[in-house]
């Protein structure tokens, strides 16, 4: 995979979110502007000079085959989607489904195959006095992923998914949803004190 930098994914991922072409009038309305005219240009540069934007007649830039190909290709794995994603920058739940455009499920249990098999790190991180779960890749994670490019994506198998690691992680989800809900306190410490005892009943 050619590699790419935390701005050269977000300009690509704005370009993707703008079905392919994008201009000055996207880059402005995006978080992009943050950076200032001067680090926007240089970056525009780059990624043209290595062939994942061209620029159009009308000013707009478009995406190219190969860069889609990176993270966005019909062909990649999911999984590998994830890992490629993941070299770059560490991101909570909701930036891997808005990055990569796939549904949380089918990203959610990737993400715990990856975790089975020490591919993936789940860090909990307070953000506005929320935990989010971040996800971050471990040393063994990345030389998997180096190692598709010479040897493809069916070499690496991985085994099924324990339901113990299903129904922890379904749990998990529900708790999370009730505390983020506007159920009053009492009922709120209620249920998670109920599922509390469930995980423990069913001994996960």
């Amino acid at each position: 995979m050619r590699k790419l930098g935390t701005i050269d994914l977000e300009i690509l991922h704005l370009a993707v979110k703008e079905n392919g072409i994008f201009d000055e009038t996207n880059l402005e309305n995006s978080e992009l502007k943050r950076l200032g005219v001067g680090k926007i240009l240089d970056s525009l540069g780059s990624l043209k000079d290595r062939k994942f934007i061209s620029l159009n007649s009308n000013g707009s830039f478009s995406i190219t085959p190969i860069a889609r190909e990176i993270l966005w290709g019909k062909s990649i794995p999911v999984w590998a989607k994830v890992l490629r994603l993941l070299q770059i920058k560490s991101c909570n739940m909701e930036q891997i489904v808005d990055i990569l455009r796939i549904s949380e499920t089918e990203i959610r249990e990737e993400l715990e195959k990856l975790r089975q098999n020490q591919f993936v790190l789940m860090s909990p991180q307070r953000q506005d006095e929320k935990i989010i779960k971040v996800y971050e890749i471990l040393p063994e994670g990345t030389e998997e992923i180096d190692k598709t490019e010479t040897e493809g994506f069916d070499k690496i198998k991985f085994g099924e998914i324990k339901p113990e690691i299903e129904i922890l992680s379904l749990i998990d989800e529900i708790v999370k949803n009730v505390q983020d809900s506007q159920i009053e306190l009492e009922k709120k410490t209620n249920i998670i004190e109920k599922l509390s005892k469930l995980k423990t009943k069913l001994n996960v």
